[in-house]
This record gives structure tokens, sequence and C-alpha cells, in this order.
């Protein structure tokens, strides 16, 4: 009986909790416009709580779910059409946090209008669903709302054109006006910054720059009647070489605009030409052949130089440009167009960078050029500098080709073929370090330097750390750039793989699964259906699990990639529960008899996903997910209802004590 008590105690209270987790962060309004006597202009208004976010209509794969007004088709028919597409208004697109990567969304407000032409003079009001998620910092909801338009109540107005652009193929991404956090803008534009500094150092070691620097210097010095003298024009080149690379970037920020650039480099074109371009610089820096721009524009350049005064130190600088462009293009490129697909002045600040990189040491060396005396001499280590570049810029152009194989569906460069070509080259890497292979323009290897050996034995560690990949280990160093598990149309589970389970024995035995059943997160065994599920549960007379979550909910995934996969929880969840994973957004209709009138809103209920809302709304009082609860066999709460819960020993002590009520 005191059981019985704390436990109705504890639901209580976690209702009471739970209750205060309803969000509702968007909310609806309908306008309706009167074009002519027979068009009209359906206006969806969304007003948008602080600190959400609501997504466009057009998302990159692998984000958040795209906004939808789903119009009955019945009511259709006899009554009015859909002209074009639905417009939306201006939308922001930039890195979002909870997806880890840039996405389409509306900050505050968002209008979204859809033209129509009424068939039926008779018609009065529309009513339309709008299919939408949110999202802020930390959790993600999925809803469906209802909008009625009231076309007796339409205002009168003469249809622009410039105010409605009908496009049949896509929506065009226009750029935010304000930024939406003004603090997190600075810190990214000074990680920009400091990443492209660094970028400008690895050229510095490049053949193409470093004998420059002593060359360059000793040339001002001694052609300088002062030292004074000759230290202001060493500056001075510093400062003109930081111009030219920053105007590069300035034009690269006028000419394109954030959005521009970054649906430029999802592309397929521009990720061919990176593949094709990187391909060829990586294949000239191992040695193949060398690449050198016309020698009309060298000598052109050469001979602004020979002018003297500062026209003649600017044309120094752009010589240096110009002559380094081999080993400087694959690196600033790079450096350019990830800060370009950010917008702004990012551009601007990537250049800064750079360039100021690559100017430092020809300041430092002016005001103290006895430092010359402490370079090591050029030689051998440059070219290997150069092989070792040669060997990264190989393995991102297979990244390239990836994002083509993966749009294209072409399923040619599977995860596990990335991986391969991944560890030859850095297991080639490896050997090249240790002296196993030589290359065109090596110079004789007596002995291995002590740096060379750690380079070598890095390059290594990392070969084998990616052998596991191909048997589904999820490297998460590297996460994001090998193609994701789930496209492996060759070994979905890892080369070799089984699903396996462990037995209450501790050992492996192949999983076999039920009926209706699926092989959810983690090869688990899931439901996708309560009542199945139900059934289920009561054959192997085990506890039930309800898991409500999303395809898009990152949190979920946070849980099944970090929390479930700790031993002593997957052995409770493989062996001790029956798992039912409740999709909140999925948008598969349910059939037509299964439809029903939601208790909420009064709305139909249409797809599975809006079902299991439904179900953990009117249950439990709350729409964010994950959701976890435990029942028994009869459907009954055996356990408080949790959400996100990142701490592993506080998940596995809820799991227990839920699976210990059970058996009591």
């Amino acid at each position: 009986m005191k059981h019985k008590l704390a436990l109705f105690i504890t639901l209580f209270f976690t209702a009471f909790i739970v209750h205060a987790q309803v969000l509702n962060p968007v909310v609806w309004t309908g306008e309706t416009q009167k074009i002519s006597e027979t068009e009209y202009h359906l206006i969806f208004k969304a007003d948008i709580e602080k600190h959400w976010h609501l997504y466009s209509q057009e998302m990159p794969e692998g984000g958040a779910l795209p906004t939808e007004f789903i119009f009955d088709s019945l009511s259709q028919i006899n009554n009015y059409k859909l002209i074009g597409k639905t417009q939306e208004s201006p939308y922001i697109t930039a890195y979002d946090k909870v997806f880890e990567m840039d996405l389409n969304y509306f900050d505050k407000e968002a209008t979204f209008t859809q033209k129509i032409e009424v068939l039926n003079p008779e018609l009065k009001t529309i009513v339309v669903e709008a299919s939408f998620q949110a999202c802020d910092d930390e959790r993600c909801i999925y809803q469906s709302k209802m909008v009625t338009f009231d076309l007796t109540k339409a205002t009168l107005v003469t249809e622009n054109p410039t105010d409605y652009v009908e496009d049949e193929t896509k929506t065009v991404i226009k750029e935010s006006i304000e930024p939406v956090n003004t603090d997190n803008e600075s810190k990214g534009l000074l990680a920009i910054f400091f990443t492209a500094f660094f970028l400008g150092f690895l050229v510095l070691l490049t053949p193409c720059v470093f004998p420059m620097i002593p060359m360059t210097v000793s040339f001002f010095t001694k052609q300088s009647k002062t030292r004074a003298l000759g230290i202001k024009n060493a500056l001075l080149y510093g400062f003109f070489i930081i111009v030219i690379y920053t105007l590069l970037g300035t034009a690269i920020s006028a000419l394109f605009g954030s959005n521009a650039m970054y649906e430029f480099s999802t592309g397929v074109t521009f990720n061919a030409i990176m593949f094709i371009a990187l391909l060829v610089f990586a294949f000239s820096f191992l040695g193949a052949f060398e690449i050198m721009l016309p020698n009309s524009w060298v000598n052109k350049v050469d001979s602004g130089a020979n002018r003297g005064g500062v026209v003649g130190i600017f044309f120094m600088a752009l010589a240096l440009a110009v002559v380094s462009f081999s080993c400087t293009f694959p690196i600033a490129g790079t450096a350019l167009l990830d800060a370009a697909t950010k917008g702004g002045i990012a551009p601007i600040i990537s250049m800064l960078g750079f360039s100021s990189a690559i100017a430092l040491p020809f300041g430092l060396f002016a005001f103290f050029p006895s430092w010359l005396n402490s370079l090591p001499k050029s030689g051998g280590w440059l070219n290997t500098v150069k092989v070792v570049l040669g060997f990264l810029e190989l393995a991102f152009a297979f990244k390239f080709l990836s994002m083509i194989d993966l749009v294209l569906e072409w399923h040619f460069l599977e995860r596990e073929v990335f991986l391969a070509i991944w560890i030859a080259i850095f297991g080639t890497l490896g050997l090249y370090l240790l002296g196993k292979i030589k290359l065109p323009h090596d110079s004789p290897l007596e002995h291995i330097s002590v740096g060379r050996l750690c380079m070598a034995i890095l390059a290594l560690s990392f070969t084998l750390y990616m052998i596991p990949g191909l048997w589904g280990a999820p490297l998460k160093l590297i996460s994001g750039f090998p193609p994701p598990m789930s496209t492996n149309s060759e070994s979905p589970y890892g080369v070799g793989f089984m699903k396996k389970q462990v037995s209450a024995s501790g050992e492996f035995v192949a999983k076999e699964l039920p009926n209706d059943a699926h092989f959810g997160p983690n090869d688990l065994i899931a439901f996708h259906d309560y009542e199945t599920g139900m059934a289920y549960a009561k054959k192997v007379n085990k506890p039930v699990m309800l898991d409500f979550t999303g395809l898009t909910c990152v949190n979920c995934r946070k849980m099944e990639e970090q929390v479930w996969v700790e031993d002593e929880i997957y052995a409770l969840l493989d062996n001790d529960i029956v798992l039912i994973s409740l999709y909140v957004d999925d948008r598969t209709k349910l059939p037509e008899a299964e439809q029903f009138e939601s208790e909420l809103t009064g709305n139909k209920v249409r797809t599975y996903g809006h079902k299991w809302l439904e179900f953990q709304q009117t249950r439990y009082n709350t729409n964010a997910q994950p959701l976890y609860v435990i029942q028994n066999l009869e459907g009954e709460d055996i356990s408080p209802a949790v959400g996100y819960t990142p701490d592993v020993e506080e998940y596995y002590e809820w799991l227990k004590k839920g699976i210990d009520n059970f058996k009591k």
C-alpha cells in the first residue's frame, strides 16, 4: 500500500510538472485578400515566440521538417483551385545549433501567401491545415494547426506583380536584414578570423611562400637607405598583402550574398568543381606536375614591381600573391568559400585573418632582421610539407565527391567505400612520412626527424581509428565527413555485421525480428504502433517503454547515440522491456477508416504523426520530445514520465526503477 501511495504521489506531481510543458510557440492567423471576382490571396500569418524558429517550406535533407500547408482535396474539387505555389516572406539562412547545419528559418514572424481561384460562388470559408516544426536552442516541437479564411470579409486589393512572384520551381532565398544574435555573430566572425589565420600559417610553410620571406625582407632592408626606411617599406609590403587578399574577400561578399553562396555550395556544380580542383592541386603537390600561371601575367606584375616607391611595393605584394598562387589557392579558396556561405562580412574577415598570417613574418623580420639567420634553410622539408598538404587535399576531394553522390543518389561512394579510400590515403601518408614511399621531388632521407616521426604516428593512428568504421563504429571524431550510416546499401550495418543481441547469460545470439517490429536505434527491436507493441508485450510478459520521438528530433538522437548505447542501459532496453517508438512527425497518411476528430482542437487527425502527438498531448499534457514512459501490460504508467535526460546514471536509475515496479 505504501508503494502504491508513493507511486501515486510521484505520478501526480509529475503530471503537474509536465502540464507546464505544453508548448505553443507559433500562433497562426488567416487573412483574405480579394484580387478579382474569382481570385483571392490566402495569407497565413505566423506570430513566433521569442527564441523560437519556424522553418521554411524548403529545407536541406537531414534538417528540420519544412512548413507545409495541406488543402483538403475533396473541398477543392468543386469549390476552388490553387494557382502556383505557396509563396513566403524573406527568411534567414544561418547555422542552427540544434541541427548543427545551415537552415532556412523565420524569426518573430512569417507570412505565407497562396493564390486561389474560387469555383463555387457560394463558398464562404476555407480551412487549411498548417503542419510545421518549431525549435528553440534546446528542443523542438511538431504541431498542426487549422487556419480559417473568411472570404466574405476579404479586403479588395489590386494585385501587384512585385508583391506576388509565382515560381513553379522554388522559393527564392532572401537575406535577413537583422542578425539573429549579435553576440553569436561576433563569436562566429572571431572563429572565422582565427581559422583563416591558422590556414595562412599553413601557407607560409609551403615551398611557394616560405623561401620568399628571407629573400623579400633582405631586399627591402638592402634597398632602403636607412634601417627605419627598410622597416617602413617591409611593413608597407605586409599591409599591401593584407589589402590585396581582403579586397578579394570584399569582392566575394559584394558579388555573392550568403544565401546565393549557400545554395551554390550545396549544389552538384560547386561540389564537382571543388572535387576536380582539389584533385588537380593534390596531384600537383604530390609531384605529378607543376601548376604555373601564364608567364605574361607574371611578367606584367614583375614590371610593375620595378617602378619603385609605394606603387612598386604594391606590385611586389601582388607578385607574391601571383607567384604563390598554386599553394595559396586551394587553402585560401576553401577558407573563403566556407566564409562566403555565412554571408555578411564573413568573407572579408576570413581574408583579413588569412592575409594577416602571411604578412606577419615580413613585419617581424623587418623589425628583427637578425631572426632571419634562425630560419630553417629551404630544403627537402618544404617539399614534405607540400606533399602532406597534397594528401590532405586528396582526402578532402572525396568529401566533395560524396556530396554529389548523396544528392544524385548514385550510391557509388557509400560510407564503407569512402572510409576505405580515407584509410588508404592516410595509411599511405603515414608510410611516406616514415620514408617507406618516395615521390618525384623528394630529397634523400638519411634519418627521420622527431617532428616527422610524430606526424607519421598521428597519421597511422588516425588510419587505425577509422578501420572499425567499416564494421559500423560511429567515428565521432570525423562525424559529418563520411556519408551517413543509413546510406550504406552494400553494408547497412558495417562490413560483415549481423544484427545481434546479448542474452541473459552474456552470450551473443542472432536477433529474431517479431512480426510488425523494426530494428530501431542501435538495432534495438522496436514497434512503431502502440497496439501492436502492447500485444507483443503481453505475449512475452515484459513492461513497455513508450518513446515519443521524432524523425527530426535532435535531442532524441543524442539520447539514442550517447545514453542508450551505454552497456547497462542497452542491456535493459534489449532484454527487459518492449520498446514502442511513436514518431509524432511521421506524415504518413492514416487509412481513411482510422482518421478521427481531435479531442484537443476538433480538427481531423489524418497522419500517424498527428495520431501519436494527440495521444501524447491528451495523456501527458505535453508536446515536447523526447518523452519516455514505462507502462505495465494494462497500459498503466508505472513510472513518472521523463524527457531529455543526458545523465547516464540518472536515466539508468529511472529505467531500472520502472522495470522493478513491473516485477512487484
